[in-house]
Formats: structure tokens, C-alpha cells, sequence
């Protein structure tokens, strides 16, 4: 699949922003609920299961969620790492990686469903596109 020829799921497109690309060409989104610091990536592929995905693929996506992960593990406000690849109501393959606290408004449920109780500033999402890129996680 082209570049030009990935569309992004209208869902997550309406609950997240795009921070950008990371090194591989996957896109990196952050839900908009500020609540917990959600990042998701969204492989450019047509295959909906992580398994279906060619093996280079995988260790290079896993590579991405190891590196994501240590940075939110890095922040303050992280006690604990959630990863999944749910996919019930957006089939498109993406992964969740949640930076979950044990004073976060949904701890310790879950946040899939939840409502937004805070919204993030634009000043927040520049200081984190800033430190991916800095970390030479995302381009730019």
C-alpha cells in the first residue's frame, strides 16, 4: 500500500491528532481525551490482525511500541503501560499505547468508551511532537 493510497479511519481520524510519522512511515495519533496520554499507531498496511503482517514488519512496528512506550514510561505522570490492538469497532490496524496513573479519572478500568475530561492545549501537543522528535522517534 502506497502512501498515497492510506486513507485513516474516519473514527480515529475524529477522536485523535496526528503528531506524525514515525521513521517507518506508520502514523503516530494522540486520542484527544488529555485525561491519560494516549498515543496510537496506524501501520500503512491493508491487513487488520498484527499477526498478518510480514515479520520484518512486526519487529519494526515493535520496535516503535518499545521506544513509545519508554518515552511515556519517562513522563511523570506514568505508572503503568496498557498496549492492545482491540480493533472491535475500528478495524483498520492500530495500536493503543496508554500512559495510565493511578490517579487518572478512569484507574483502575479501563478508558476504551470513556468521556474526555480534559482536552489537550496546543502547547502540550508541541512539546510532545518536539521530545518525539528530538528522540528521533518521529520525522521532522
Amino acid at each position: 500500500m502506497t502512501e498515497r493510497d492510506f486513507q485513516l479511519d474516519a473514527r480515529l481520524n475524529n477522536d485523535c491528532l496526528t503528531l506524525g510519522e514515525l521513521l517507518s512511515g506508520n502514523r503516530l495519533l494522540l486520542h484527544k481525551n488529555a485525561s491519560v496520554t494516549w498515543l496510537i499507531v496506524v501501520p500503512q498496511t491493508d491487513k487488520t490482525e498484527l499477526y498478518e503482517l510480514p515479520k520484518d514488519q512486526q519487529q519494526i512496528l515493535l520496535d516503535e511500541i518499545n521506544r513509545l512506550s519508554a518515552y511515556l514510561k519517562e513522563r511523570p505522570d506514568c505508572d503503568k503501560i496498557n498496549v492492545a490492538t482491540i480493533g472491535n469497532v475500528v478495524s483498520q490496524l492500530h495500536i493503543h499505547i496508554i500512559s495510565r496513573n493511578i490517579s487518572d479519572p478512569y484507574w483502575p478500568g479501563v478508558v476504551w468508551g470513556e468521556q474526555a475530561t480534559k482536552k489537550w492545549d496546543q502547547i502540550e501537543i508541541q512539546k510532545i511532537i518536539r521530545e518525539l522528535q528530538a528522540k528521533q522517534i518521529i520525522s521532522g
